[in-house]
């Protein structure tokens, strides 16, 4: 389904995504990136919070780093109330994600993952290839999100294309 090469494609995407989404906020006050703007998750500042959430718990599923410090998906729009501690959060963790896809062996992606989710209340069991393209799908709609309420701002973050990614 996936291979190594796309993991690592798509982890260096994540990387120069959050990258472009967080230069362009951080023209904004703290006022403005935590206004409700009537998002799924509120604001720029908690859609945001929540994207770095959904990748800890699935990188804690995944490699065994630790689990984000909010509990819930609910309460993942407050984990970071610092902007430049989100940022900075953000970005090391991009580096986790980059190292992990770095060493990633094709055989671990043909194998199943069991975990327990607390959004469905039970135990799942998926195929480890659909669920990290899931969490790099979950990253690229949220910045979606992310993106449409920068420009509502009156922001132009940078392109998003992948075929414009620096190498």
């Amino acid at each position: 389904m996936i291979t190594p090469a796309y993991v690592q494609a798509m982890a260096a995407y994540n990387r120069w995504q959050n990258r472009n989404l967080y230069g362009a906020a951080d023209r904004l006050s703290d006022e403005e990136r935590k206004a409700p703007r009537g998002a799924f998750f509120g604001s720029i500042h908690g859609t945001l919070n929540h994207l770095l959430w959904g990748d800890q718990i699935w990188m804690s599923r995944f490699a065994g780093t630790p689990a984000p410090k909010a509990a819930s998906i609910v309460l993942s729009v407050g984990q970071h109330e610092d902007w430049a501690e989100l940022g900075r959060e953000r970005a090391a963790f991009d580096e986790t994600i980059m190292g992990w896809a770095d060493r990633l062996d094709a055989g671990w992606l043909r194998g199943d993952l069991t975990w327990f989710s607390g959004a469905a209340g039970r135990e799942i069991t998926k195929p480890r290839a659909l669920l990290v393209a899931h969490m790099f799908n979950h990253q690229t709609h949220h910045r979606g999100q992310v993106h449409c309420m920068l420009t509502q701002c009156g922001l132009k973050p940078g392109d998003t294309d992948m075929p414009l990614m620096p190498r």
